[in-house]
C-alpha cells in the first residue's frame, strides 16, 4: 500500500431518491476511486437516506472525494468518520452444506463461542449469522473457511456507521 494510504470512512445524507445511489457510485468509478464498502438505508425521515462508504486513500485523494460529494445536489451532509469515535458493524452470512450430524453439532458450539446465530439449519445444512466489526468478521470467516471451505457460501455486507456518544467524560 502506498504511503499516506489509510482506510476512511465518510457518511453521506442524501435525498432518498432514484438514482442518487448510482451517481454517488458514478462519481466513485468516474474518478477510479475504488470503495471497500458501500451501505445505504433509509432514515427516520423516508425522504433522507444515510450512506457509509470506506474506501483507502491519501489525505489529498480523500479531500478531493469530500470536496466533489458535497458539490453534488443530492448529498445533504458529509460527514468524515475516518479520526472520529464510531460505532460500526457488518452482516455476515455463512452457510454451510453436505453436513454430518456431528459437525452440526461442533458449528452449534463454536457458534456460542464466537457469540453468532444459527438462523437456520436443517439435517445437513446450516446458517451462521454474525453482525460484528469487520475484523471480528474476518476471524468468523478464517475458522471456518479452515475447516468447510469446499462446502460454504459467504456474504458480507457493507459497514454501518454512527458517531459515537460518549467522545467526552462521562
Amino acid at each position: 500500500m502506498q504511503t499516506g494510504v489509510k482506510k476512511r470512512w465518510v457518511s453521506l445524507y442524501v435525498e432518498n431518491d432514484v438514482g442518487v445511489l448510482a451517481k454517488i457510485a458514478g462519481l466513485f468509478s468516474g474518478k477510479s476511486y475504488n470503495l471497500s464498502s458501500l451501505t445505504v438505508g433509509e432514515t427516520e425521515d423516508p425522504t433522507v437516506s444515510r450512506m457509509t462508504i470506506s474506501l483507502y486513500g491519501d489525505d489529498k485523494t480523500f479531500e478531493q472525494i469530500k470536496k466533489q460529494l458535497n458539490r453534488s445536489v443530492e448529498v445533504i451532509k458529509v460527514l468524515d468518520f475516518t479520526d472520529l469515535a464510531i460505532h460500526k458493524k457488518e452482516i455476515l452470512f455463512i452457510k454451510l452444506h453436505s453436513l454430518r450430524k456431528d459437525e452440526i453439532e461442533d458449528i452449534f458450539r463454536s457458534a456460542s463461542v464466537f457469540g453468532i446465530s444459527v438462523s437456520d439449519y436443517d439435517k445437513n445444512s446450516l446458517i451462521l449469522e454474525s453482525v460484528k466489526t469487520e475484523s471480528e468478521n474476518e476471524d468468523v470467516l478464517k475458522y471456518y473457511k479452515k475447516y468447510y471451505l469446499t462446502r460454504m457460501e459467504a456474504i458480507r455486507g457493507g459497514a454501518v456507521a454512527i458517531e459515537s456518544v460518549s467522545k467526552s467524560e462521562r
